[in-house]
């Protein structure tokens, strides 16, 4: 069973404005991706972001205070009972291709918004009674605009209102916002850089934003989006999910994995599923590889009340016969595996019915090869993984790319830029030593820890070791089947067929 394992978040708390550097590249993930960059037709989270972080608008809700605050205005007055306000506007400022700014913009944003057939949501919020919106331009630096009845909470609402420019030649990709879109790869990711024209400037009189661009990635998998935040390749997660926060420190748990491990039964899925042609399994290498396997290791035991002591000091509970964590989530998860393949297919189902005992609820998940090669080394969007893993080689120095940490087939914590753990890290320092060694004894003894720390970590659970079965004709002579591959015909120029 393969997982994705050390997937960890952290919870950020707002404090003061600190002194800032200024440059570099903030990155963030978007959840999908923006179904437009017309501000005025927004209605998706993402498209939201963008607007956020690239629009600029007449007012803006402090986040903290909860209270709007002028940003492209300077003031504001509503009058007439809630049906008109006027805005005094900031002077001399330009959008991000340095088209001037004036109240024409102001004016002609608002006759687009609330124009019924663009059916945007964001106008739909001024809709409070029968009748146009109409605007008036007092001079380039004044404008109201006037509602045939009163809106609630008008001032507000123009915290989601992007001034857009009738002149510019970009049109509504000009940017009055700190930041402007300045690359787009469909489904990968949207590039924002610094609009040179800002107007915002902090308290020592810098220009902000004080980064050069924000890179907003698309990514889907929650649980991907919180790896990558624990190794640093994004700086926030803008919203993290509790289920997914709490369940990614479950496959984090050394004592979770080894749990799930004593609550399987090998013996009955050598028996049940292989006919009784498989053997427990003890690691990445089987104790048929003579020369490279660390006989001193064992099987894990099949020890379901072990499992639930392991389980119960790692703050888990058992509840009427259900596994909850210690926020009282439900313990569940999915296993996928390949469809048609009916010994994996039975194997996933016997370890359904094996965690159900210690209160772990299992959805058995099948697809098709392709599909789940795609989640397993694409999108990640798993959270565990029933395979088969076969040693080509009797020499383990090919399984390196999937045991040290910047490996491409790295299985856990994958793409990491250094190791996650210790216990990586000491895999990584012990693979370096035995990749420049030339003394067998010695690689055998590096091969023999990483073994140790792969059988006490988990980060595989490892189930049964099939037994090598061939067939061979009788006329087929000199025939000495191995239990590597090619088993049956490794001596191929020794075969010879009986006449």
């Amino acid at each position: 069973m393969k997982r994705w394992m050390l997937m960890c978040t952290a919870l950020l708390a707002g404090g003061s404005i600190l002194t800032a550097q200024t440059g570099g590249e903030l990155r963030f993930c978007l959840r999908s991706e923006p179904k437009t960059f017309n501000p005025l037709q927004v209605n998706d989270e993402a498209s939201e972001t963008v607007r956020y972080l690239t629009g600029g608008v007449l007012a803006r809700v402090n986040r903290i205070t909860q209270k709007a605050q002028p940003e492209l205005a300077t003031e504001w007055k509503v009058s007439n009972g809630g049906k008109k306000i006027r805005f005094t506007l900031r002077d001399r400022l330009h959008y991000s291709d340095g088209t001037p700014f004036s109240a024409d913009d102001v004016a002609y944003t608002m006759q687009r918004l609330m124009d019924p057939a663009l059916h945007s949501s964001t106008g739909d919020a001024f809709r409070s009674g029968q009748g146009a919106v109409t605007t008036r331009v007092i001079s380039p630096t004044a404008v109201e605009i006037i509602f045939p009845a009163p809106v609630a909470n008008l001032v507000n609402l123009f915290d989601t209102v992007a001034i857009i420019s009738p002149k510019s030649p970009l049109k509504e990709m000009a940017a009055l916002g700190p930041f402007f879109v300045s690359e787009h790869k469909s489904g990968s990711y949207i590039l924002l850089k610094r609009n040179p024209f800002y107007w915002k400037k902090d308290s020592n009189g810098r220009q902000l934003p004080y980064v050069d661009s924000v890179r907003l990635d698309i990514e889907q998998n929650r649980d991907m989006e919180a790896l990558r935040f624990e190794r640093g390749e994004i700086h926030l997660i803008n919203a993290v999910s509790p289920a997914v926060y709490d369940k990614l420190a479950w496959f984090t748990s050394t004592a979770f994995r080894r749990a799930v491990s004593e609550a399987i039964n090998r013996d009955d899925l050598a028996r049940v599923i292989y006919h009784g042609h498989a053997h427990a399994a003890i690691g990445f290498l089987p104790p048929s590889n003579l020369l490279w396997f660390n006989s001193s290791l064992k099987p894990h035991p099949y020890d379901p009340d072990n499992a639930l002591r392991r389980l119960r000091q790692d703050g888990f509970r058992l509840d009427n016969g259900t596994l909850r964590d210690k926020s009282g989530n439900l313990v569940e998860f999915s296993i996928i595996t390949n469809a048609g393949n009916r010994s994996r297919e039975g194997m996933a189902t016997m370890v359904q019915q094996d965690l159900k005992k210690i209160g772990i609820k299992v959805n058995v998940v099948t697809l098709d090869f392709n599909s789940l090669l795609e989640r397993i080394t694409q999108t990640y969007n798993y959270e565990a993984c029933l395979l088969g893993n076969v040693n080509a080689d009797l020499d383990p120095s090919s399984l390196r790319t999937a045991w040290q940490s910047s490996g491409d087939e790295h299985q856990w914590n994958p793409k990491q830029k250094s190791p996650a753990t210790a216990w990586e890290a000491e895999i990584d320092q012990l693979l370096r030593a035995e990749a420049s060694s030339t003394h067998q004894h010695a690689r055998k003894q590096y091969w023999d820890k990483v073994q140790k720390i792969a059988w006490e970590q988990e980060p595989f659970i490892f189930l049964v070791n099939s037994d090598a079965l061939v067939a061979i004709s009788p006329n087929v002579k000199n025939a000495q089947p191995s239990v590597f591959r090619p088993q049956a015909y490794w001596n191929i120029e020794e075969l010879a067929l009986a006449h």
